[in-house]
């Protein structure tokens, strides 16, 4: 039985075309796979699940999990988040509550990526400057810093 696809969020769907890398050198990330794995990762991070409504039917289409380079990240998120060991099971009703999980978070992370590059033509060095802080964060927690502080 083939394993269930990773939708994506309608509202979301600009913004995931805009993050992946395109031949004229716009876009942050190779496949829309990796999009919706560093936006799962932001929104488990901050917590953040929303559910999807509506999912895109067209460019962006579903994601295959083939498709991501470590589909562990998946598994990962679904067992953090049940802390329930039966949640890797392999049969196709744990796979489409792994799925929908990280469903989830991605359209969370992506909820948060969308207010922290609103308005931004050049969202490679915003998204960047996120990152860094929030490994600044992580080293040096003593502090909160709030990003409209640059500009």
């Amino acid at each position: 039985m083939p394993l269930a696809r990773v939708q994506i969020s309608q509202d979301k769907a600009e913004m995931v075309k805009a993050l992946r890398a395109k031949e004229d050198g716009t876009g942050l990330f190779s496949t829309y796979a990796d999009v919706l794995t560093f936006a799962a990762a932001i929104g488990f991070k901050h917590r953040k699940k929303v559910p999807l409504g509506k999912f895109s039917r067209k460019d962006p289409d579903a994601v295959l999990q083939e498709q991501f380079r470590d589909r562990s990240i998946i598994d990962l998120i679904a067992i953090a988040e049940t802390n329930d060991p039966k949640i890797l099971a392999s049969d196709p009703e744990t796979d489409l509550q792994r799925v929908e999980i990280f469903q989830e978070y991605a359209n969370g992370g992506l909820e948060i990526l969308s207010r922290e590059l609103y308005g931004i033509k050049e969202p490679l060095e915003r998204t960047l400057l996120i990152l860094y802080l929030e490994k600044q964060k992580q080293q040096d927690d003593t502090e909160d810093f709030d990003l409209d502080q640059l500009f």
